[in-house]
């Protein structure tokens, strides 16, 4: 893009002390990150008996319990977690109920993490909500971060009265802080390794971990596994005599259409199959079709968590929660999840993914060939330095003609510097910019109009690009609407 510019300053990514904030909003965030924030450490390996609901469980309570006052929808797993939460949350809005959302981390302002009915929470709302957490937490020593905002946003679904809440684990499952709600329904979506100095490094281990959600005669939904985690997943609903629904086995899918819009898939359930074949069989001019559905969100990772999400939504309904098939297609065509494969800019094409582990970085390679076929591409990429950087590169710098490395302000990023070396030993040359707006700018540079540049590596990195390019204005002053079928990709290279 010639004379690409960006106007105003990258605002300070995962910093949460940014000047515009309002200072009762402000106090309250620097209050809560106060405490042991292990989200913000590089030295994950702690002892394991920081890691318990005791505490949790005692804050809970001293507030009266408010994780009890509405039926919860719970989400564990590696990848996907935010996308089905998402569909989900927005099926049961459709249907009509006040529904409740807790996922994290966040993109760009805390308060995206604690929503209702698609809006986050007010600024107005947590400094309260936060002085009622304050009498109990000096009973209750060692309370940390991300428990304290988990016990905030079940008292803020209470003060609302929510219908419903959908809610994803931050880490792991068993000794989450969210794994105190007893579930109408228990959501699996698929595993790979991440987070193995806490989880295990085998995915038994981080499956066993993840289904520590289950609980006994609660049914569990499953996406599809590697067959290790999903032999530990199946023991433990066993051993739990909790009902397991497998996508891919009792509920079935698959795509019919893509394009830069959106996606529609089909999902239906074993017992159909006899229709569905008739279905085929009469190429598709039968009066009975599979449910179709169309979703907002891209890439083929997408439908599996889709279909999962549907699944979900139908043993929930099948446990007694009212909801039409009209409103889950409403709430999956109207769902958003940004910082997922998200196309911010379209001539040229800028995508902006936090992704940030090896088979979640796979699955974006496979989402680009998908969707810019034979286009060149410009890599930004940064990550957390706890993260498996090389297995990312190894998945993303061989698609890359050119390769630029940068940082969020997170307090775990990698150093640039460290990232350039490491791109140097799979061969390749990169450059580094400690700053995601200056690594931005020359991805445009080298882009020159004929290439595809794309942001990931951490969610964090994703979510500055984000700042950065909305910042500037320039999604509004140079969006040019372009469907899949449109997209041919530039002659020449770099």
């Amino acid at each position: 893009m010639k004379g690409f510019s960006l106007a105003l300053p990258l605002p300070r990514g995962y910093n949460h002390a940014m000047p515009e904030y309002e200072p009762d909003y402000q106090a309250a965030l620097d209050f809560l990150y106060s405490f042991i924030d292990y989200s913000l450490t590089r030295n994950l390996r702690n002892a394991p008996e920081k890691f318990d609901l005791a505490r949790v469980e005692a804050l809970l309570e001293a507030l009266g319990d408010p994780h009890r006052a509405y039926p919860v929808l719970h989400i564990a797993g590696t990848k996907g977690k935010g996308s089905t939460a998402a569909l989900m949350a927005a099926a049961l809005q459709a249907q009509g109920y006040t529904v409740g959302l807790y996922t994290s981390p966040h993109l760009e302002d805390f308060a995206e993490r604690i929503q209702v009915n698609g809006r986050p929470m007010p600024h107005a709302d947590l400094p309260r909500v936060v002085a009622r957490l304050e009498p109990c937490i000096a009973r209750i020593p060692g309370l940390t971060t991300f428990e304290l905002i988990t016990a905030a946003a079940f008292l803020y679904f209470a003060e609302r009265a929510v219908d419903v809440a959908v809610v994803e684990v931050g880490l792991g499952g068993r000794l989450d802080a969210t794994n105190v709600v007893h579930p109408l329904v228990s959501v699996i979506t698929p595993i790979s390794y991440d987070h193995t100095a806490i989880l295990g490094n085998t995915l038994e281990a981080i499956a066993g971990e993840k289904a520590g959600i289950i609980k006994p005669g609660v049914p569990v939904v499953m996406a599809p596994q590697p067959p290790e985690a999903r032999q530990r997943i199946a023991a433990v609903a066993a051993e739990r005599e909790a009902p397991l629904i497998e996508v891919g086995r009792d509920w079935l899918y698959a795509p019919v259409a893509r394009s830069l819009e959106g996606q529609v898939l089909f999902v239906w359930h074993k017992a159909e199959q006899p229709l569905v074949d008739a279905f085929v069989e009469s190429g598709g001019f039968q009066e009975w079709e599979p449910t179709r559905l169309r979703i907002s969100l891209l890439g083929p990772h997408q439908v599996i968590n889709a279909a999962t999400a549907y699944a979900a939504l139908q043993t929930a309904r099948r446990q007694g929660l009212a909801l039409s098939p009209e409103a889950i297609r409403r709430g999956f065509a109207a769902a958003r999840w940004p910082g997922r494969f998200e196309v911010l800019h379209r001539n040229p094409p800028l995508v902006v993914d936090g992704a940030h582990n090896r088979a979640a970085a796979h699955q974006i390679r496979l989402t680009l060939d998908e969707y810019f076929p034979g286009w060149p591409l410009v890599l930004v990429f940064g990550a957390s330095a706890d993260k498996d950087i090389r297995g990312m590169l190894e998945e993303l710098v061989p698609r890359a003609r050119r390769v630029i490395v940068t940082r969020s302000h997170h307090p775990r990023a990698a150093d640039p510097e460290d990232l350039r070396a490491q791109v140097h030993q799979l061969g390749r040359a990169a450059q580094a910019f400690a700053d995601v707006e200056d690594a931005l700018q020359a991805a445009f540079r080298a882009a020159a109009g004929e290439a595809v540049v794309l942001v990931t590596g951490s969610l964090f990195v994703a979510a500055a690009a984000r700042s950065v390019w909305h910042a500037a204005h320039l999604a509004s002053s140079h969006w040019q609407p372009l469907s899949l079928h449109r997209i041919s990709a530039p002659s020449g290279g770099l």
